[in-house]
């Protein structure tokens, strides 16, 4: 998902004024990337691949080379006839973005204004607050229980004034899920006027039966759209493509004043060929189970305990704020980026992304250590 640089106190110009409550917007910040000083990287703060994109996708990106002069489809026919084909969806159903954070935004930008509440989670992804702001909305923040999205807590919270529920499933960063039955709860409990949006960034890694990354709701309500990425198990970050599937009549108003030519012609290309390519995801997501699961065993046995997650990362909780600063500096000189996150109300955990096996173990042996270190 989308990031961007921390941003800086500059003092309003006097005359030339952004739109209201925009310079209220604190500015997402991503996982970081580089140790200064440090000869080796191990980078385990932005839920990426570590395996990277599918072998089928080079080919597909060189071919891009010789199309620079031309734009880019801007219906995205082919991708979005691909994704259908390998989802089972309707691909007129199918609006495609740069990033699913794009497609976060847009539905901000065509439900959501002045006057009304958009809906997300204490510990849900912090665009969609700032989505929120970007339109004028107000933001409401509903509790959750044990880290884990409550119906009853955000029914509780909508009024005639809700126009949007945002709910990440599996959640980042907690890694928590609700199944068919809370979901189906959800979606029919919500006002006549609101939108219910399901984003499915780490669809792919849940390994349970009771789940339903949105594609089944949508299909049998009107007020219900998921969203997905190719930046996580698809390995294609850099790339910056996602998706949404959702009634028609949210993607035709989305597709009267989305840009045209919102993904490239090598995006484009690379995303077919990665979405076609179901053995590498499928390799990938068994590969992710393993080494999550033996990740969380060893932290769990040194004496820190992860909340039980469905996605490619861990919530690694320490005794306390200053216990987690301290493991998240013990890790940097060790060459170990992992995530703070104090942004999402959790300042005395880590999200720690799993890597490959070099990663997971390196990460297991430094934490260990300084777990050592605190008791000696």
């Amino acid at each position: 998902m989308a990031s961007s640089s921390p941003a800086r106190t500059i003092p309003p110009h006097p005359t030339i004024r952004p739109q209201p409550g925009i310079l209220d917007i604190a500015a997402y910040v991503g996982g970081e990337s580089k140790i200064p000083g440090a000869n080796r990287v191990i980078k385990l703060s932005s839920n990426e691949n570590p395996y990277g994109p599918s072998p089928k996708v080079a080919e597909a990106f060189a071919a891009a080379g010789s199309k620079l002069a031309a734009y880019p489809d801007g219906g995205h026919a082919e991708l979005r006839r691909t994704i259908g084909e390998i989802h089972r969806l309707d691909p007129a159903r199918i609006l495609c973005g740069n990033g699913s954070d794009e497609c976060l935004a847009l539905l901000a930008q065509a439900y959501a204004g002045p006057g009304d509440e958009v809906i997300h989670t204490e510990h849900g992804f912090g665009l969609y607050k700032i989505n929120a702001q970007m339109v004028g909305a107000t933001p409401i923040e509903v509790g959750e229980t044990d880290l884990t999205t409550d119906v009853d807590k955000i029914l509780a919270a909508c009024s005639e004034r809700t126009r949007l529920v945002y709910i990440a499933n599996p959640n980042n960063p907690t890694g928590t899920k609700i199944g068919r039955t809370e979901l189906k709860r959800l979606a029919e409990g919500l006002p006549p006027a609101a939108l219910l949006v399901l984003d499915g960034a780490y669809a792919e890694f849940v390994r349970d039966a009771d789940y339903d990354a949105g594609a089944e709701l949508v299909d049998a309500r009107d007020n219900v759209v998921m969203t997905r990425t190719y930046s996580k198990i698809h390995g294609l970050a850099a790339l910056r493509i996602g998706w949404m599937y959702g009634p028609d009549h949210v993607i035709d108003a989305l597709n009267r004043f989305r840009p045209p030519f919102n993904l490239n012609t090598a995006a484009l290309l690379a995303g077919e060929a990665a979405m076609r390519d179901v053995e590498h995801v499928e390799r990938c997501a068994i590969l992710n189970e393993v080494w999550r699961d033996w990740l969380a065993k060893r932290l769990e046995a040194a004496g820190i305990p992860c909340t039980p997650t469905h996605a490619n990362f861990l919530l690694a909780r320490f005794a306390s704020v200053e216990t987690a600063e301290a493991a998240d500096a013990f890790l940097k000189s060790r060459g170990l980026i992992v995530r703070r996150t104090a942004s999402y109300g959790l300042p005395d955990r880590l999200r720690i992304s799993i890597g490959d096996e070099t990663g997971c173990r390196a990460a297991a042996e430094a934490l260990e250590a300084f777990m050592a270190s605190r008791t000696t």
